[in-house]
């Protein structure tokens, strides 16, 4: 059967994105440094170099890389907030990085919007559960990723519904912006450490459902 994860950077203090961050400004409060800090560990990975950015061969290989690989070859389908949507819609090449169908939370009413390379983006008004059950239809036996941000990672935890989380924690602090865990209700779901993998610019934790 299918799982539902969550794979995320997410800064020391415990931010998934500095305060400030928009791409209508990129500038803003110097966020856009914050942000490379953070995920300089994945702009350095073969998979992510080759498969994603499209930046021809190159780029570090092992453990790291591998679980990057491990990660984007599982997901059938993604799940997202309208925020990280309207950001990434200025911001992603016209093939944009998801490759799978792509359920964007929002209150808009708009048609389906069909780029290269596979990604499909599906605009939801019917809330998070609706959403998760067409991406489960979507991705068949693969998995499912909850991409963010951060608001719509806690309705899933708060539905009970994340079989997984993958974090790459980096050594960096800002100080301020969207934390990952609030506005959880108690009891939460409750998780095991699954592994622990010491990059030289992160150190990724995976937690599965106990």
């Amino acid at each position: 059967m299918s799982k539902v994860f969550i794979s995320i950077g997410l800064s020391l203090d415990g931010y998934m994105a500095p305060e400030g961050m928009t791409m209508s400004d990129p500038e803003f409060k110097n966020w856009g440094a914050k942000w490379a800090a953070m995920m300089a560990w994945l702009m350095k990975q073969q998979y992510f170099r080759e498969n994603v950015l499209k930046l021809g061969t190159g780029g570090e290989t092992g453990p790291v890389n591998d679980l990057v690989r491990n990660t984007f070859e599982r997901i059938g389908a993604n799940v997202m907030g309208k925020r990280m949507f309207d950001q990434g819609e200025v911001a992603w090449p016209e093939d944009a990085p998801f490759h799978t169908p792509v359920y964007v939370l929002t209150h808009e009413q708009r048609e389906p919007w069909v780029r290269p390379g596979g990604t499909t983006f599906h605009f939801i008004n019917d809330g998070p559960e609706r959403a998760l059950a067409l991406a489960r239809e979507a991705a068949g036996e693969r998995d499912i990723r909850i991409a963010g941000g951060a608001d719509v990672i806690q309705q899933y935890l708060n539905l009970d519904a994340v079989d997984e989380l993958e974090i790459a924690l980096a050594p960096v602090l800002f100080g301020g912006g969207r934390r990952l865990l609030e506005a959880l209700r108690e009891p939460g779901p409750q998780f095991r450490i699954d592994s622990v993998l010491h990059g030289s610019s992160a150190t990724h934790l995976r937690y599965s459902r106990q």
